[in-house]
Formats: structure tokens, C-alpha cells, sequence
């Protein structure tokens, strides 16, 4: 039988236990005292961090939780896990609402309540292949920041006592409009810090997390279609549950305007290719390689008359957007390596020039409203942010296998 969180520990983090159990076990205290009792709020909380987030909460005993999420199937299925636990409990005010942030039946349910003390928002488009064209780069954008402005508008009449927006590695000297419009977002969040508290985090690849390659290779081996992977794209991973619980401790643990990371090192690093080689071979098959997408489809024929020989296609990356290897934090931010044994903090942080946030945001909805092309956004943004180095190609994710 498969047990996946077992293959992720060996086979990708290569760890039995989290790595941020020691933290978690030293800072006890602290976050119960942070969380026992609060009303809180998790946007965006049926996807895969969201709810790893909730999971990680829940042993601390919270008041109230309300979740949001505009996947009414998966906020469904993650009410259905949440009440078959037999370690987790639900405060006895548990209120899943399908429903988008930046809607006015959100509006009026946060006014009802008269806000949250925390606030955790995972609404985001996470995919560097959001960016094939201007519509694709607005919508991404909009989510990532134009609403999450309203939001944070909404919150400043009632100010939570801590808020938490998750970000990502690509914000780092970002080559793609995904990691440029979270760097945006750290710097709109913080621009909100003098009203309310606000923290982030920068972290590795979530391993299987919903729509990432590696959970695509679960769903193509269910379909009998092969795996396709780029082998020279090195990546950290850090599992679900630890996905959610360095956001907890992000948003707990963290001071205003500070960006947490988890501490990995490059050799810690994996290929997707090297991942679905341990997965077939997990499976009991042997990787059959193939010179094309096409071949690979042709030869899946093959293993519904019983062959064990899986085809795969991997090569070389030569998409938009696609960096090397990731990295947390560049070489201008001020890191604190010490205060945690797991976690890195990127302090120093200064409150950004909020006219100048402003003047963007109002270039954007006039591009947007003009029609102007993607490469007008881009520039828009390589203005905004120096380390903003745009890697285009001409070929997109969703124009490959």
C-alpha cells in the first residue's frame, strides 16, 4: 500500500519527523498564548498550505475559526478530514464559508463579526505558468495584490492583532510575474504594519501540494499517462505539515514586518525528474525514457498489456519564468540565523513609500483597462523593483506535457 506522507519523508525531505518540531516544542508556550481562546480567520484555507495551516492550529486551541475559500468542493473535503481526525478538534465555532475575499458577502460577514484576532490569508496564485498573457498576469495579479489591498483597507477598521500573508522563495530576485507579484505583496502587507501587525514567509516547494508536478504524477499514474519533468530545475521541498506549521510560527512567533524561512542548504535540493524516479520505482516500475512527449503517450500503450517499463519524458527547462535553483533571501535583506534552530528571519524591513504602492497599482488597473500586452505589466513592475530580472522565453508551462 501507498502511504504518501511516508514517500515524501524518505524519498524528498528525506526526514522521519518535521524539521520545525524543536521550535515548535521550545515556543510552545508562546503560541499557546497567542492562539488559545482567538477568533480567527483563515482565507483561502482549503488549499494545500491553508489547510496544513489550520492543522497545525488546531492542537492550540483557538475560539473561534471561520474558513474561506472559493473551492466549495475542497472546503467540503477538508470539513470532512477536519471532524474524521482522531488528534485534531474543531473549537465548537467552526464556520467554512465558500465565498471569494474580495466579495461583499465577505464584507458583510467580517463586519458582522466585527473582525478577527488573526487573520491568515492563502488566497494566491502560486504558478509561474500564470503569466501565458496579459489577461492570465491580471487576473494573478488581482488576487495576489489588487484584492488583497481591499482586504487590507477592510482590516484597518478592525485591526487583528496579528496578520499573516504567506509568500514564496521566488520573491527573492524574482525572474517571473508569479514571484514579482508576491515581492509586491510583501512590500503592500508592510505598508499596512503601522495599523496592525503583519508577518510573511518565504519557503521551499510544498512536496504534492494541489496542482504541483508531483502530485500531477500521482494523477497520471491513476490514468495510465506518463511523467514528464524538467531535469536541470533544483528545488527546495519542505512537506505539507511543515508548510503549515512555519506559517504558524510565522504568524505567531514573528514581529511586525518580519519574513520567516526555513533553514535548508543546497544539498538539501531535488530535481522534479529525480522525484518521479523514486515514485515509479516506489511503484514497482522501471523508467522507460523517451526522446518526446509524443513517444512517452505512444509507449503508456504498453503498460495496459502489463508492461512495468513507465515512459518518461525529461528534459532540459525552456519555459518563462523558470530559475535554476531558488533562493529565501538576497543579498540586501538582514538575516537572523540564530533566534531559531530551524528557521532563518529576514528583519530590517522598513514601511514602504505608500504613495509610490499607490501610483503602481493605479498603472496597473490602467493598463489593464487599456488592453496594453503583458510585456507593459512587466515593465510596470521592473520599475517598481530593481531585482525584477523577467526570464522570457516565448514558450509557456501550459504548451508542454
Amino acid at each position: 500500500m501507498f502511504f504518501l506522507d511516508d514517500f515524501i519523508a524518505k524519498n524528498v525531505t528525506k526526514r522521519d519527523t518535521s524539521m520545525f518540531l524543536p521550535d515548535l516544542e521550545s515556543h510552545s508556550g508562546e503560541l499557546t498564548k497567542g492562539i488559545r481562546g482567538k477568533s480567527v480567520l483563515v482565507i483561502g484555507g482549503a488549499g494545500s498550505i491553508g489547510s496544513s495551516f489550520i492543522k497545525a492550529l488546531l492542537p492550540f486551541a483557538p475560539g473561534a475559526l471561520v474558513v474561506v475559500d472559493t473551492n466549495e468542493n475542497a472546503l467540503t473535503e477538508l470539513t470532512r478530514d477536519l471532524r474524521s481526525s482522531a488528534v485534531l478538534r474543531l473549537p465548537e465555532e467552526y464556520i467554512p464559508y465558500p465565498m471569494d475575499y474580495a466579495s461583499p458577502s465577505f464584507e458583510k460577514m467580517l463586519r458582522a463579526r466585527g473582525g478577527f484576532d488573526l487573520v491568515a490569508n492563502f488566497s494566491a496564485h502560486k504558478h509561474v505558468r500564470s503569466e501565458k498573457d496579459v489577461y492570465s498576469a491580471e487576473a494573478m495579479l488581482r488576487n495576489n495584490v489588487l484584492n488583497a489591498r481591499k482586504l487590507l483597507d477592510l482590516l484597518t477598521e478592525y485591526p487583528p492583532e496579528e496578520y499573516f500573508c504567506v509568500s514564496t522563495d521566488k520573491a527573492a530576485n524574482p525572474v517571473n510575474l508569479m514571484g514579482a507579484s508576491k515581492r509586491l505583496m510583501e512590500d503592500l502587507i508592510f505598508a499596512y504594519s503601522d495599523l496592525f501587525p503583519v508577518k510573511t514567509a518565504r519557503f521551499a516547494n510544498v512536496a504534492f501540494s494541489n496542482g504541483s508536478l508531483p502530485a500531477g504524477f500521482l494523477a497520471r499514474l491513476e490514468k495510465i499517462q506518463p511523467l514528464s519533468a524538467p531535469s536541470d530545475i533544483w528545488r527546495y521541498f519542505v512537506s505539507p505539515e511543515e508548510s503549515g506549521q512555519i506559517c504558524l510560527m510565522a504568524c505567531i512567533l514573528g514581529q511586525n514586518r518580519e519574513i520567516f524561512f526555513p533553514k535548508l542548504s543546497e544539498a538539501q535540493m531535488m530535481t522534479f525528474d529525480g522525484i518521479a524516479r523514486a515514485l515509479l520505482q516506489d511503484r514497482g516500475y522501471e523508467v522507460l525514457e523517451c526522446a518526446s512527449d509524443e513517444e512517452a503517450i505512444q509507449r503508456c500503450e504498453d503498460l495496459k498489456k502489463g508492461s512495468r517499463k513507465y515512459p518518461v519524458h525529461f528534459s532540459a527547462s525552456d519555459t518563462t519564468g523558470e530559475k535554476k535553483a531558488e533562493e529565501f533571501y538576497t543579498a540586501e535583506e538582514t538575516t537572523d540565523l540564530t533566534r531559531f534552530d530551524s528557521l532563518g528571519v529576514i528583519t530590517g524591513k522598513e514601511i514602504p513609500d505608500a504613495e509610490r504602492l499607490k501610483q503602481l497599482f493605479a498603472d496597473f488597473e490602467s493598463a489593464f483597462e487599456k488592453g496594453e500586452d503583458k510585456e507593459s505589466i512587466v515593465r510596470l513592475l521592473e520599475g517598481y523593483l530593481p531585482s525584477f530580472a523577467h526570464k522570457e522565453t516565448g514558450k509557456n508551462l501550459d504548451g508542454k506535457m
